[in-house]
C-alpha cells in the first residue's frame, strides 16, 4: 500500500507543479505579444537597454517555455532557462530597495520574493525532471 501511494505521488505531483507554474509564463508571454510596444516601454522605463529588440525573445521564452513546461517536454532545460530568465529579470523589475514609497516598496518586495520562490520551484523541476506523466516522461 505504501509503495502504491508513493508511486501515485511521484506521478501526480510533478504534473501538478508544472500545471501550477506554467500558466504564469504563458500568460506573461501572451501579454507581451499582445502589447509589444507597451512592454518595450515598460522595459525601457526600468533601464533595460535594447528593449525594442529584447522584448521579442523574452515573450517567446515565456510563451514557448511555459507551454513546454506545461506538457513536460525538455523540462529540465526549459526549467533552467525560465529560472535564469526570472533570476535576471527579478532585480531589474522588482527592485523593492529602490522604491521610496513604502507601499510600492512593499508591493515590489512581494513580487521579488514570489519570483524567488518561483525560481526555487523551477530549480526543483530541473533537478527532478518532468515525472512519468509528461511528453518527455522520464525521471
Amino acid at each position: 500500500m505504501e509503495t502504491t501511494s508513493r508511486d501515485a505521488f511521484a506521478d501526480v505531483l510533478p504534473v501538478a507543479g508544472r500545471v501550477l507554474i506554467a500558466p504564469l509564463f504563458i500568460g506573461a508571454g501572451l501579454a507581451k505579444f499582445g502589447d509589444i510596444a507597451g512592454t518595450a516601454g515598460y522595459m525601457q522605463a526600468h533601464g533595460m537597454p535594447l528593449a525594442e529588440l529584447l522584448v521579442w525573445p523574452a515573450a517567446l521564452l515565456e510563451l514557448v517555455g511555459g507551454a513546454l513546461l506545461l506538457v513536460g517536454w525538455q523540462t529540465r532545460w526549459v526549467a533552467l532557462a525560465l529560472a535564469a530568465f526570472t533570476a535576471l529579470a527579478t532585480p531589474i523589475f522588482h527592485g523593492y530597495w529602490r522604491e521610496t514609497d513604502p507601499m510600492l516598496a512593499y508591493q515590489q518586495s512581494l513580487h521579488f520574493w514570489k519570483n524567488t520562490a518561483l525560481i526555487g520551484g523551477l530549480l526543483f523541476a530541473a533537478a527532478q525532471g518532468p515525472g512519468r506523466l509528461a511528453l518527455g516522461g522520464t525521471r
